[in-house]
């Protein structure tokens, strides 16, 4: 895993994005904020088991399927199966250690 700080990289209204094995932050603060860095380690670890490439295919299928479900793109981002595991999981620094392969599944 590398941290960057690069603010135009990163999508307007997020504060962090993960391309393996990169960690892309907008604010150079962020790389202190653990829930944000555990946040982001969560999708290294989805990115690792799904061997990269076709974590982005599910995740960019997904996200169309929720769009049209929800009919906003917030609520779409926020119900992908992926965000969903990170953002419930984002708190527990612990997380990473005790989770079991492909937990994803779980929020599908």
């Amino acid at each position: 895993m590398i941290v960057l700080v690069v603010k135009y990289l990163t999508p307007k209204g997020f504060r962090g994005i993960t391309l393996f094995p990169f960690i892309l932050l907008t604010h150079k603060e962020d790389r202190e904020d653990v829930v944000i860095v555990n946040h982001e380690m969560i999708h290294i670890r989805q990115q690792l088991e799904l061997l990269v490439l076709p974590f982005f295919l599910w995740y960019g299928l997904e996200f169309l399927a929720r769009w049209v479900q929800f009919k906003d793109r917030r609520v779409a981002y926020r119900n992908i199966s992926f965000e969903r595991e990170a953002y419930v999981n984002e708190k527990d620094l612990h997380y990473l250690k005790q989770r079991s392969f492909w937990k994803f599944w779980k929020y599908v």
